[in-house]
């Protein structure tokens, strides 16, 4: 995780709300319209009916108590405000606890098209909807008991298991290949990228191989694990994931299919 941040959170007032400009209600406007035109055909249909469960507002940034009000009565979920970085335990610990961590900030009109940390529109449109579901609920609700339990470096071999799923996601469906990724359905540039070009490599899910697969979090995915049914999700949160770990770690990572990224100068 990064260890600084240019932006400063919200925080709610004592009625849970918080109060947004009208710039940035602006920008969650553009980020979602735009978005929202390019998922059909493109997001799997779990994302697309969680979707529709939260109705997310098209011209305001949403409260997250009208969230909260849906995860709750589906998976028993619900969001929980933060700063803008958070570190392992924190994460892993609200996670434990069925509370899905949501920066409150929105991104820049500078870094309108990428942003490297998670912001409201990323942390709400790209992963809230997928939280109505069950099995991702199960998936992410274990995954976070076992990071708050692991060592320090079992926790970096099961973030890469998070980011080949919950942040860039593949799924097979009868209607073809389609995003469950917030990484990507969050990302214009990614929704496109991930479905539409031969550049990235696609490999069957492969839990073992993803946690020894190196990635960067500011380059398009060189490679994408793709889940054969949605539900695996459930059955690989029943799995034995820890000694999954285990074997990775005595393995060691594979070779990286991008560049180091560069060095930067103080």
């Amino acid at each position: 995780m990064a260890k600084s941040s240019a932006y400063q959170s919200r925080q709610p007032d004592e009625n849970g709300v918080i109060s947004w400009s009208g710039e940035e209600n602006k920008i969650w406007s553009e980020l979602y319209q735009r978005q929202d035109s390019l998922l059909q055909g493109r997001a799997c249909k779990q994302y697309m009916d969680g979707l529709a469960l939260l109705d997310l507002p098209a011209h305001r940034i949403p409260q997250l108590g009208e969230i909260d009000r849906i995860l709750q009565a589906t998976t028993g979920w619900q969001t929980a405000p933060v700063p803008a970085l958070i570190n392992f335990s924190s994460f892993f610990s609200l996670l434990a606890n069925k509370q899905f961590p949501v920066a409150t900030f929105i991104r820049s009109r500078e870094e309108f098209d990428y942003l490297q940390e998670p912001d409201i529109f990323h942390e709400v449109f790209g992963h809230c909807p997928l939280l109505t579901n069950p099995s991702f609920a199960h998936f992410t609700h274990t995954y976070g008991k076992l990071g708050l339990d692991a060592s320090k470096e079992e926790r970096i071999y099961l973030a890469r298991l998070y980011w080949f799923t919950v942040e860039f996601g593949l799924v097979k469906t009868p209607a073809g290949q389609r995003i469950y990724g917030g990484g990507i359905l969050s990302s214009p540039g990614e929704t496109r990228y991930a479905l539409e070009s031969d550049a990235p490599v696609k490999v069957p899910m492969n839990a073992l191989d993803a946690l020894r697969t190196p990635y960067r979090i500011d380059i398009m995915q060189p490679l994408y694990y793709e889940l054969s049914d949605f539900d695996d999700l459930f059955t690989l949160a029943e799995s034995d994931i820890m000694h999954l770990v285990r074997q990775a770690m005595r393995l060691g990572l594979y070779d990286p299919l991008f560049e180091p990224a560069p060095r930067r100068v103080s």
